[in-house]
C-alpha cells in the first residue's frame, strides 16, 4: 500500500492539488524551486518541505512544472526508487511522456503523463478534469491519490495520450476565444446588448465553455485574471499543432488560431491570463468588449 507521495512544483495549480493530498496520505514531501513556498506550504497544510533528492524517493511523485523539458531535467538529475511512479501533472509533450516512459522503465520505475483541466478553481476545490496516458496498471495504482483533487479521473490511452488530450483541449479553447472576440465584437459593433445577447446564445447552439465560463467573469468585466497565462496557452495550441502535423492532417482552423494566439502572446506586455488574448483583436477593431 503506498505511505508517502510528493509534490513537486509549487505554482498556482501545484500548490492547491498538493495540499488535497493530506486528506488521504499521512506522509506529503513537497519540493520547490523557491522553497520558502514549500516551508509555507508545510505550514498551511501540514505537508513536509524536504529536499528534491527526498521527494524523489516516495512512492507516489507528482510533478506539475511549466514544461517537460523543466521535468526532463529535474528527473534526470535524481535517482529514482525502483517500484514509485512518477505523476506528471504538467501540460506536456506526448514525444516527451513516451521518451521517459521508457526510460523510467529501465529502471522499473513506471512514468504518467496526467496534465490538468479546471483552472486555479478546480485545484482549489479538488474538482480537477484528470487525463491519463501511461501502464492501466500504474494508473490504478496511482488512482487514489488522483481522486484527491480530479472529480474526473480518466485512463485515456497509452503513454503521451493524457498530454495529446490536454493540447487538443486547450486548442479548442483557443479557436472558441478567437471566435467569441470576433463574433461578440460585430454584436457590439452593431448596437447590440452584449450581456443580454450572450444569455441568449448561452441557452443556444453557439455556446461553449468560453461564453459561459470565460466571457463574463473575464472580458466583459475586463477583470482578466491571472489563472492561466496566455504563454502557456500559446504553447500547448503548438503541441496540438504538431499532433497534427506527425499525423499529416489538414488543419486549417487549427492552425490560424495557434498563429493568433502566439500573436497575441507576442504582442502581450508582462504576465497576463489567457483570457486577453482578445485584447489583440480589440486592438484591431478598435472595439472594446464592455
Amino acid at each position: 500500500m503506498t505511505q508517502t507521495v510528493a509534490f513537486i512544483g509549487l505554482g498556482a495549480m501545484g500548490y492547491r492539488m498538493a495540499a488535497h493530498l493530506t486528506k488521504k496520505f499521512e506522509t506529503v514531501y513537497v519540493w520547490n524551486r523557491n522553497f520558502e513556498k514549500a516551508k509555507k506550504h508545510e505550514q498551511s497544510f501540514g505537508t513536509k518541505a524536504v529536499d528534491l533528492s527526498i521527494a524523489v524517493q516516495a512512492d507516489i511523485i507528482f510533478s506539475c512544472l511549466p514544461t517537460s523539458h523543466e521535468v526532463e531535467t529535474i528527473i534526470n538529475s535524481q535517482q529514482l526508487k525502483e517500484g514509485s511512479i512518477w505523476v506528471d501533472c504538467t501540460s506536456g509533450v506526448p514525444e516527451s511522456a513516451k521518451k521517459l516512459t521508457q526510460q523510467l522503465k529501465d529502471i522499473g520505475v513506471d512514468f504518467l503523463d496526467a496534465p490538468v483541466s479546471g483552472q486555479t478553481i478546480g485545484a482549489e476545490n479538488g474538482t480537477l478534469t484528470v487525463m491519463i496516458g501511461g501502464d492501466k496498471f500504474a494508473f490504478e495504482r496511482a488512482l487514489p491519490a488522483l481522486q484527491t483533487f480530479g472529480s474526473l479521473v480518466k485512463h485515456v490511452g497509452e503513454s503521451g495520450a493524457g498530454f495529446a488530450v490536454k493540447a487538443i483541449n486547450n486548442m479548442l479553447l483557443a479557436v472558441n476565444l478567437w471566435t467569441v472576440a470576433e463574433g461578440f465584437t460585430t454584436l457590439k459593433a452593431h448596437g447590440v446588448d452584449l450581456n443580454e445577447a450572450l444569455e441568449c446564445i448561452n441557452a443556444s447552439s453557439g455556446k461553449s465553455g468560453v461564453t459561459e465560463n470565460v466571457f463574463a467573469q473575464r472580458v466583459l468585466n475586463r477583470s482578466f485574471p491571472l489563472t492561466f497565462a496566455l504563454p502557456l496557452l500559446a504553447k500547448d495550441a503548438g503541441i496540438a499543432i504538431d499532433l497534427a502535423r506527425e499525423a499529416k492532417l489538414p488543419s486549417p482552423v487549427l492552425s490560424l488560431a495557434q498563429n493568433l494566439i502566439q500573436a497575441a502572446n507576442l504582442a502581450s506586455e508582462g504576465e497576463n491570463d489567457f483570457s486577453s488574448a482578445i485584447k489583440l483583436y480589440e486592438s484591431w477593431s478598435k472595439i472594446t468588449l464592455n
